[in-house]
């Protein structure tokens, strides 16, 4: 069995929203987008490039995989462009029934479907697409959280932590990176339910 792998860049408070270029997702009204670039640099890009490498398939919801349909396709000999070309895609949707990237797969229900297409690539990566993400993380289909966090604040955007998250416990399974203009990558796997319910006074009394 392969992993399902949430490949996330987020600003500190958490938002997702239209990293790549100002145009890219203005839903609600965003007006920061293209945030992203500003804090790349050489090493950033090569941990990013590292997962992509890396991956044998996409897994996007509708509203990312409409966004990078409309690019990538287009982008020529660029090495991003020749990889997501090449590879399966699958989106997950109710109302796309003839997507244009070539290589894709509509996914109609996410819980059957998904645990089935983990089971024929070693990794599977998403991008963006919260509520796609949110759902997976509700059925316990996510084997990875590839975060890259960025310094800056919005204060609105998307974010995926929200209200209706099923409780769950993270480990660092790769010690954090920092990268010279800012931002950190962090990878989580899965660690069970969360600890709640200790009193930090305990832990400082049994320290004594």
């Amino acid at each position: 069995m392969g992993i399902i792998a949430v490949d996330l860049f987020i600003t500190l408070d958490g938002v997702y929203q239209a990293p790549g270029g100002p145009d890219e997702d203005r839903e609600g009204g965003f007006e920061f987008g293209g945030w992203q670039g500003a804090y790349f640099d050489d090493e950033s890009g090569e941990s990013i490039g590292a997962g992509i490498d890396r991956l044998q398939a996409l897994l996007l919801g509708r509203k990312t995989y409409d966004i990078f349909a409309a690019y990538w396709p287009n982008a020529g000999d660029d090495p991003i462009a020749v990889k997501f070309n090449a590879v399966p895609k699958f989106v997950a949707s109710h109302t796309l029934t003839d997507p244009s990237w070539a290589g894709t797969t509509v996914v109609t229900d996410v819980a059957t479907e998904v645990a089935a297409i983990r089971d024929r690539f070693d990794e599977i990566h998403v991008f963006g697409s919260g509520g796609l993400v949110k759902t997976l993380l509700k059925e316990h289909l996510v084997d990875r959280l590839n975060l890259w966090v960025y310094p800056i604040t919005f204060g609105t955007g998307k974010r995926l932590w929200t209200d209706g998250l099923v409780p769950s416990a993270f480990k660092l399974v790769e010690p954090p990176k920092a990268f010279p203009k800012g931002a950190i990558s962090l990878v989580y796997e899965p660690a069970g339910e969360p600890v709640t319910g200790v009193d930090i006074s305990d832990i400082g009394a049994q320290r004594e």
